[in-house]
């Protein structure tokens, strides 16, 4: 079954890719960069072609926040967030107001698993993750499509540009990056919310998730909870 759906993802992509060769545009920008990222907000606001944003950019930073370089940080967050924040800002509009249109935010993994990186990197992915589901029920009723993905490790320019050897990676641990695209493409074909192309059975996503909502009702309240009550009277 995940061959056949990878398979019509990929003839769909591919069809499609075929399709628009003719017309084809590339339109370079540095995204740290205001008036870099303010012209492709603009094209995305204002052109009703676009009918996919696929929020792929980012960065990380190798080492912790402790002693780290803290511009280097402050430029990934910059393009981890606020960048990937105003792309799917300008383009919700125009797909909403039209009933149609996809957003695929590349988060990671680590948005769920913290202690295994620098905070501030699985900060910014966790952050992607929170944006892509309120979205889903903000615009998602208006026919627009969302879909975070949260790959594992996987072999791109990535490791290089942070300062990581991925040599020195746990064996089976790195993913080859078709193969993570394929079971994004998949997870977006079989209308998943939250895509992990790791995860063997997503009724462990489903339980995590489920969990979560639970705590819903008990988020805010009037009174402190019991424990921390108890907790004063202690001598």
């Amino acid at each position: 079954m995940r061959a056949s759906v990878s398979t019509r993802a990929r003839q769909s992509v591919a069809g499609l890719i075929l399709e628009l060769a003719h017309k084809t545009e590339a339109l370079q920008a540095d995204l740290t960069s205001k008036i870099d990222l303010a012209r492709v907000e603009e094209r995305l606001r204002n052109d009703e072609h676009i009918t996919l944003l696929l929020n792929n950019a980012g960065m990380s930073v190798e080492g912790s926040l402790v002693g780290g370089d803290l511009d280097h940080l402050e430029t990934m967050i910059h393009l981890n967030v606020v960048a990937t924040t105003r792309l799917a800002g300008a383009v919700a509009v125009g797909f909403a107001s039209r009933g149609q249109g996809t957003i695929i935010n590349i988060a990671s993994v680590l948005a769920l698993a913290p202690e295994l990186f620098n905070g501030a990197y699985s900060g910014t992915k966790a952050y992607l993750l929170n944006l892509s589901q309120s979205l889903h029920q903000e615009i998602g009723p208006k026919g627009v499509r969302i879909q975070a993905v949260l790959p594992g490790a996987t072999r791109t320019a990535i490791w290089e540009k942070s300062g990581t050897d991925v040599s020195k990676l746990p064996a089976g641990i790195l993913m080859e990056v078709d193969e993570m695209v394929d079971a994004a493409l998949a997870g977006l074909d079989l209308g998943e919310i939250v895509t992990i192309p790791s995860l063997p059975n997503i009724a462990e996503w489903e339980a995590f998730n489920a969990a979560r909502l639970a705590l819903g009702p008990n988020l805010s309240k009037d009174h402190a909870a019991g424990r921390y009550k108890t907790a004063l009277l202690k001598p």
